[in-house]
């Protein structure tokens, strides 16, 4: 047998999942799919230096992955969804997650008329939340930057999840999801506790969000941090208003408070012809400490070439006081963003 040299493993095993993606397919719906998204994108760090680099996953992180249902009958049916990122400047793996597998998801499923049950690395329902309701979609307004640096989102993804989703009654519909902490003699530490609600009936997008997540430090309770959200989009056909509001609090083990912000969101984005015009602005409140805030603000635009190809572009900037440290982790220091990309979707 030809022996392989290490760098051709992970061609080996992709191979394998397409073929037996193929002979799945005879017995249930499989469906191979991804995103390659690639973009120039212009740092620039004030005080600081600027950096122009080649950044994949600007409009939408660049993934593959293999999805699939299989009906077993009374109403019933089961599903899966495995997904894994990559960075197309390099095609090295990468993404959430670092060097997993399947860093984006990993779950499967049982649905039915009652909803939906899932196992497994999911998004949170807070995350949902978020990108139901920001005009941007949670992309491409810059690395680290928009709602996703501004907003918490919890790691995006939780491990060792249960989530249960309602199914939709009159333009209503939520989920709830646990995910173990896996820490042994405690259930609480380490572990993650989400729920959303959401209503969409004609022109209106409305969320309600709550996610709990149990610290760990050198394998004990190191306290919780808890978000609470609000947000609502609301489409005139000329132009569709965006808005959001959050309460952060965070707690040590003993329930002392060690942190408290909130934030705000304000957005809007219209059709121009066939292109998607978007803006919003921002601010993070540090309600515990002085000079502390941060303001975000952005504006793009997206133009469709193709039913799964689009150009895109966006300039964003976070500005922040003293303490402020969004963006680019160090306090004081403001960041701006400029980009100019393509993505492609199969």
């Amino acid at each position: 047998m030809r022996s392989f040299p290490n760098g051709n493993k992970g061609l080996l095993a992709f191979a394998a999942l397409v073929a037996c993606a193929g002979t799945a397919s005879a017995q249930s719906a499989v469906t191979l799919y991804g995103v390659v998204d690639l973009g120039l994108e212009q740092t620039r760090l004030s005080p600081g230096t600027s950096t122009t680099r080649l950044t994949s996953g600007i409009d939408s992180g660049s993934r593959w992955g293999l999805k699939g249902t299989e009906d077993l009958g009374g109403g019933l049916s089961a599903s899966f969804q495995i997904e894994s990122g990559f960075d197309a400047s390099t095609g090295a793996g990468g993404g959430a997650g670092g060097g997993l597998m399947f860093n984006r998801q990993s779950w499967v499923g049982l649905n039915g008329g009652f909803g939906s049950v899932k196992l497994g690395r999911q998004y949170t329902p807070y995350f949902s939340a978020q990108g139901a309701i920001d005009p941007f979609g949670l992309g491409f307004v810059g690395d680290a930057s928009g709602m996703i640096a501004v907003f918490r989102h919890y790691g995006v993804r939780m491990n060792n999840t249960i989530n249960y989703s309602t199914p939709s009654f009159g333009g209503f519909s939520g989920e709830v999801a646990y995910g173990l902490g896996e820490v042994a003699g405690s259930h609480s530490t380490g572990s993650q506790f989400g729920l959303q609600g959401t209503y969409e009936g004609g022109p209106l997008t409305a969320v309600a969000a709550y996610h709990k997540q149990g610290q760990v430090a050198a394998g004990a309770d190191a306290g919780d941090n808890r978000s609470a959200l609000v947000g609502a989009a609301y489409d005139f056909k000329v132009v569709k208003l965006h808005g959001a509001f959050a309460d952060n609090r965070d707690t040590s083990a003993g329930g002392a408070t060690t942190g408290r912000s909130r934030d705000l969101m304000l957005g809007v984005s219209a059709p121009v012809g066939a292109a998607t015009l978007m803006a919003s602005y921002m601010q993070h409140q540090d309600r515990l400490a002085s000079n502390a805030d941060s303001r975000f603000w952005g504006i793009g635009a997206s133009y469709p070439i193709s039913k799964r190809t689009n150009f895109y572009s966006s300039y964003s900037r976070i500005t922040n006081d003293a303490g402020g440290a969004l963006g680019s982790g160090a306090a004081g220091v403001n960041v701006s963003w400029l980009n100019f990309g393509i993505r492609h979707k199969f």
